[in-house]
């Protein structure tokens, strides 16, 4: 396996800011599901409880553990490799969730520009949004990190232009009223904390291509700290100026090109068409990260005897291109399924990926305490546990109310649950094709 390191910090921080986030996109769906102070509240909240714990663990076992195939890989050192293996799993699963939303978001913005396109041409156009990504991945790592960091600035400038001229035109505080009326059904909160959470999770997908990624041991932790303020802010500038400045009852989803044109005055047409542009370009380099991170998992099982050697190949840049082409293939079959309903499977297989991520720097510190990388959290091994706890419990919260909620929730939980279930059996028929092949290599 040969891999080219040629991915810096600054390309680091805007994989992560696509990795995790994108832009205030889905965030007018969020308000209107439950009201301007409680998405407020919950944007403010959600990342010191969910996001900060989970910057912190995974920093640490990134700089402990810098490995292609990242989270695979710390799980099979804590665990070995059926837990590994479970790991990739649930992350394939969830994958095939987050990836179907990209070319919905794309359809969103362009119908600013397009309104009334036909299926098959919409279809189309889905499929486009999967393979223009796909072409830069197999380009090679670099290219996706430029691509991210010039995509990145066209996204953020886009929100800090609709908050500076918006901020004038302010007549009211955002948050009033704190809640929406009506709207206070386990349905609307489930939905709304879901996209929340979706809109502040990922931290730990860059970590698989930490076999590309210079300094990595030091890159990715740096990565971080600048990636989550970054990634707040994105969200609550725009919001604060918009909400105070437009009726936050007429807001849609996929509305930002409205709230300019409400909120901007002469300049609104401007923004409004920046801002749709904006919601093209995001979905684009939010798939070619994630493609960048995901592609690896299948890659590594391959190199580990799990899947089909032809997965584990190179070519001449250090891409491994049979395994890019192959998650594109599936990422193309999966688009047809309700925006909330994915939204919430996609939160519960990645918070159930991440107990095992967590749970692993806990044995490791217990296990291995002479580990070490270039950042350690300040915190004892009982501190870390805790530390890890405040995710599980916001985890805890949304399956509760999903299960109040029989439209979105139940489906969801389902579905999660029948893709647990399939990954031991997979296990079991990936081990007995290793055993054919070579020996066990996790671990």
């Amino acid at each position: 396996m040969k891999l080219a390191r040629s991915l810096t910090t600054l390309s680091l921080v805007f994989i992560l800011f696509f990795c995790t986030s994108g832009g205030a996109f889905t965030t007018e769906t969020l308000v209107k599901s439950v009201g301007p102070g409680l998405a407020l509240l919950i944007l403010v909240l959600v990342p010191l409880v969910y996001s900060l714990p989970e910057v912190l663990i995974v920093g640490e076992l990134a700089s402990m553990l810098p490995l292609e195939g990242g989270y695979y890989r710390w799980v099979g050192r804590a665990f070995g490799p059926f837990w590994a293996f479970q790991n990739g799993w649930l992350t394939w699963m969830y994958s095939l969730v987050d990836m179907a939303l990209y070319p919905k978001l794309f359809l969103t913005y362009l119908a600013y520009f397009a309104p009334h396109l036909a299926p098959s041409t919409a279809w189309m156009i889905g499929l486009l949004v999967i393979w223009v990504p796909t072409l830069l991945n197999i380009m090679g790592s670099a290219r996706v990190g430029r691509g991210s960091v010039i995509a990145g600035l066209f996204v953020l400038g886009a929100f800090l232009a609709i908050a500076i001229v918006a901020a004038p035109h302010a007549t009211h505080v955002p948050w009033r009223p704190f809640a929406a009326p009506g709207r206070a059904g386990t349905g609307g909160v489930a939905v709304g904390l879901s996209i929340a959470l979706w809109n502040y999770i990922g931290w730990d997908n860059a970590s698989t291509v930490q076999g590309e990624v210079r300094d990595a041991t030091r890159s990715y932790p740096k990565a971080l700290s600048l990636a989550l303020p970054m990634v707040a802010a994105g969200y609550l500038v725009p919001l604060l100026a918009t909400l105070s400045a437009t009726n936050w009852t007429a807001w849609t989803e996929g509305g930002w090109p409205a709230i300019a044109l409400a909120s901007g005055g002469r300049l609104g047409p401007v923004l409004a068409a920046w801002v749709a542009l904006a919601g093209m370009v995001s979905p684009l380099a939010l798939f070619s990260a994630l493609l960048l991170s995901y592609s690896r998992i299948p890659f590594v099982m391959a190199v580990d005897g799990l899947l089909p050697s032809a997965l584990a190949r190179t070519d001449a840049r250090g891409t491994p291109r049979n395994a890019v082409l192959g998650a594109a293939v599936c990422y193309s079959s999966f688009m047809l399924v309700s925006f909330g309903t994915l939204v919430i499977a996609d939160v519960l297989l990645y918070s159930l990926a991440l107990m095992l991520e967590f749970a692993s720097l806990v044995r490791l510190r217990r296990r291995e305490p002479d580990l070490r990388g270039a950042f350690r959290v300040p915190l004892g091994t009982a501190g870390v546990t805790v530390l890890a706890t405040l995710p599980l419990c916001v985890l805890a919260l949304v399956v509760g109310v999903s299960f109040a909620d029989g439209e979105f929730g139940l489906p969801a939980i389902l579905g999660t649950i029948a893709a647990i279930g399939l990954g031991p059996l997979l296990y079991a028929a990936a081990s007995r094709h290793r055993s054919r092949t070579r020996p066990a290599a996790i671990g």
